[in-house]
């Protein structure tokens, strides 16, 4: 089955989003493997992470798809050229881009959401707009390969629909 690579900031993020998604995806048979750029990454309660993989060693032909999980921490990427670079590459390869709650704003920062169908977490929907997405609302949104989620209470739909996208 399908490598998702699961990218999470190196402090507070989403502990709910990494969790739900990676259970979906892993009930469909797919692997999830944690990047981030801390190697010990925390969540929102403080808890510690092991990332099976730094951010800077990851390599684009080794997953099927990439997801960013959001939470307060994903801000720390919604500049980071490493992140853009990465969700760029995976869209040129016609793989699964995703991002939930506030980290599809991390897809915006890399070019990938003008006129392209989104949701995000309500209190980013501007920075949304302003990189040219149609904003739906929605729980998760699919518009292509770019599948995004809302936040913690859609993170099992947000995984369930990252699987679909290998059927």
């Amino acid at each position: 089955m399908a490598k998702i690579l699961s990218i999470v900031a190196p402090e507070m993020f989403q502990e709910i989003e990494y969790r739900d998604s990676k259970m979906a995806l892993e009930q469909k048979g797919h692997e999830v493997f944690m990047a981030s750029s801390a190697s010990n990454p925390t969540d929102k309660q403080g808890q510690a992470y092991q990332a099976d993989v730094l951010l800077s060693e990851v390599r684009q032909e080794d997953y099927d798809a990439i997801m960013f999980i959001g939470g307060p921490g994903s801000q720390f990427y919604y500049d980071d050229p490493t992140c853009h670079k990465l969700a760029r590459d995976f869209f040129k390869a016609d793989k699964p881009v995703a991002a939930i709650c506030a980290a599809p704003v991390i897809l915006g920062q890399a070019g990938l959401l003008k006129g392209v169908k989104s949701t995000c977490w309500s209190g980013e929907s501007r920075a949304l707009l302003k990189v040219g997405a149609v904003y739906t609302g929605k729980h998760v949104e699919k518009d292509g390969q770019i599948i995004t989620g809302d936040g913690p209470g859609s993170a099992y739909d947000f995984g369930i629909a990252i699987a679909e996208a290998f059927s």
